[in-house]
């Protein structure tokens, strides 16, 4: 956890308004009833400027996360994107977490939101790896929680909803209090599903297997990011369950989040993984901090900067590094 940092703006229903003014009610519905519905995302900076890591992947998520919860959002993804890139500009922060959030507004009370306004935030703050300084490079000490990960067939785990993270503090806390850093959920089937605010990849025989969305975990942008560079980099992997005990059997295991990075596991329940070393977590740690960073060719797309001017630099540039490593690749022949 690290303490709020206040920056000069928060984007909130259309503008752009002091930090200390953006408020809301606290008859709000979303507040009672824990209607809403947000994103994580980074900006990073880049040889080109601050850039925005995939944004359009997220905002799209959001988007479903509302269509799920029947959420009709006042604004369009484009205006999202604009007003995301906005407030980064005016914060003038380049290294920084942006949190969309939309949410049933004050003016109706009870269960059925369907007639509540829908109130639209972005924030944007300073938050370094979620787990802790160290837990990208010492690695993180787990436990298997004993709450389990909520049920498809109870709330939806598909959208990114406030209420499903009620899930996750319980087994946060629970962890905190036993000594430990983090929680793994099992799901009703008893097959692991992910962290309170992460998914979860593990390592055996140069094989990474992470749960598949039918376990009830959430469809993470950087549980994505992490299976295509398994796929460019040609390391064997696959979507599929597996249980308590394999968690402890692992040669590796890391946890992935936007808040979170690229996060090794160094102990679950008291029992250390492998021998202590983690040369995929970290080789996967270092390309995704890459395509973050825009130092990786090939991934301009996954890249939001802020003026046009940036992007037109940075495609000219992955163009350059692309034939580079072309030609290499005929020398090498």
């Amino acid at each position: 956890m690290v303490a709020l940092g206040p920056l000069p703006k928060i984007w909130l229903n259309g503008e752009l308004v002091p930090w200390e003014e953006a408020r809301v009610h606290v008859l709000s519905h979303g507040l009672h009833y824990a209607y809403s519905v947000f994103e994580g995302i980074r900006s990073h900076r880049t040889p080109h400027g601050p850039a925005i890591f995939r944004l359009d992947d997220h905002l799209e998520r959001l988007g479903n996360s509302a269509k799920i919860y029947r959420m009709k959002l006042p604004y369009s993804t484009a205006e999202l994107r604009h007003a995301a890139i906005e407030l980064v500009q005016a914060n003038g922060i380049a290294d920084a977490y942006l949190r969309p959030i939309a949410f049933s507004g004050y003016g109706e009370m009870g269960l059925d939101p369907s007639h509540s306004e829908i109130d639209v935030a972005i924030g944007e703050w300073y938050w370094p790896p979620l787990l802790g300084p160290t837990s990208e490079v010492g690695g993180t000490r787990a436990t298997v929680s004993s709450w389990t990960r909520i049920d498809s067939r109870s709330l939806p785990p598909q959208a990114k909803c406030a209420a499903n993270y009620a899930n996750g503090a319980l087994a946060k806390m629970e962890a905190i209090a036993g000594g430990y850093d983090e929680a793994i959920l099992l799901n009703s089937a008893g097959m692991v599903a992910e962290g309170t605010g992460e998914n979860i990849f593990r390592v055996k025989n140069d094989v990474v297997s992470t749960p598949p969305a039918s376990s009830g975990i959430l469809r993470g942008i950087t549980r994505d990011t992490v299976l295509q560079l398994l796929h460019e980099e040609g390391i064997a992997f696959q979507r599929t369950d597996f249980t308590r005990e394999e968690l402890y059997s692992a040669d590796e295991l890391f946890f992935s989040g936007t808040a979170a990075g690229i996060a090794p596991i160094r102990e679950v329940d008291g029992r250390p993984i492998g021998d202590g070393r983690h040369p995929i977590t970290d080789r996967i740690h270092r390309l995704y901090e890459e395509c973050a960073q825009g130092l990786r060719p090939g991934h301009g797309l996954w890249l939001t900067y802020l003026e046009p001017q940036q992007l037109e630099q940075a495609v000219a540039g992955e163009m350059q590094a692309r034939d580079q490593a072309q030609a290499w690749a005929a020398y090498a022949k």
